[in-house]
């Protein structure tokens, strides 16, 4: 009778072992292809953020260079057009702060160019000529503010 009151070793269970195996190779398995997936479409979008940054810059720098090249043909409604795009979109750019695809010393520097916004406009909207050297300044200062 004393043998009852002795305990006994547990047998596990073989087939709940095996089974806890295969999980445990099949999540390393998954893991194994997972991991270099995942740090592919990191660097992917990390390249597509670059990408769509530099694509914003031209189009910035696309209506800059429209405005400049319609107020020289004397089309100053579509260049008052262009350029209140322009600004709009540095604008946004610029208030986008470290997401911006504009570097801290260039969203700085951007600033100075609101300054004759309404100026400009408004000697576009009156059609004068003088909007067109203007502009071509603009463009001439913008250039230097982003390259490089």
């Amino acid at each position: 009778m004393t043998d009852d009151l002795e305990p006994r070793p547990v047998n596990s269970n073989p087939l709940m072992r095996r089974i806890l195996i295969y999980a445990g190779v099949l999540l390393i398995v998954f893991l194994l292809g997972f991991v270099p997936m995942w740090l592919k479409a990191r660097a992917a979008g990390a390249r597509l953020a670059e990408t769509q940054g530099q694509l914003t810059r031209a189009q910035i720098q696309n209506n800059l260079s429209s405005a400049v090249i319609d107020a020289r043909r004397g089309e100053y409604e579509p260049a008052r057009q262009a350029v209140s795009q322009f600004f709009t979109t540095v604008q946004a750019e610029v208030a986008k702060a470290d997401s911006s695809s504009y570097t801290q010393a260039q969203r700085t520097q951007l600033q100075q160019l609101f300054a004759g916004r309404d100026e400009l406009i408004t000697l576009l909207a009156r059609s004068d000529p003088a909007s067109a050297d203007r502009l071509a300044d603009l463009f001439v200062a913008y250039r230097k503010m982003t390259s490089g």
